[in-house]
């Protein structure tokens, strides 16, 4: 199974995330993620998908997005040609004895933030490559979760060269 980032603009129109997750749903295609948001032009959608699949699959799921009445632009994002980034929020039970190791390894070694700490828990947002929040979920090892949040990844491309104008 290979993996592949795919960044869609679309029309900002009622819907057609809808109509996009139908499309794998129909033809039983996994998406891993999905993020969407609206661009500077507020007439447009961008749209992150990570998905995965054999080359055949991979290849059949782009020309069936294309084919979609609201998608302006399908492009693939090659991890070296490509920025990625991932949001996530956990909440870990902790006390006074533990809450200092985890402040210091979040925000010294992952440059996570301290969003929310109470007596008994305490929430972090790091924000990285999936391999930097890997790690820190690794590092959370031994430490109890209780809540965690992850947003997917969202990415853009390196450069100007394939800027999409509409």
């Amino acid at each position: 199974m290979n993996k592949k980032v795919i960044q869609l603009l679309v029309d900002n129109t009622s819907g057609v995330l809808s109509r996009i997750s139908n499309l794998f749903s129909r033809r039983g295609y996994n998406i891993e993620s999905i993020t969407a948001g609206v661009t500077a032009d507020p007439r447009f959608t961008r749209i992150t998908i990570v998905t995965s699949g054999d080359n055949t699959v991979l290849e059949q799921i782009e020309k069936q997005v294309e084919k979609l009445v609201d998608v302006r632009n399908v492009k693939v994002l090659e991890p070296d040609s490509s920025v990625y980034r991932e949001l996530c929020l956990v909440k870990v039970a902790c006390d006074s004895t533990n809450r200092n190791d985890i402040m210091l390894f979040a925000e010294n070694i992952f440059h996570g933030k301290i969003v929310d700490v109470t007596t008994k828990s305490i929430v972090v947002e790091v924000t990285g490559k999936q391999t930097t929040i890997e790690a820190f979920l690794n590092m959370l090892d031994g430490y109890e979760i209780l809540e965690l949040a992850r947003t997917g990844i969202t990415g853009l491309s390196r450069g100007y060269e394939d800027v999409v104008v509409l």
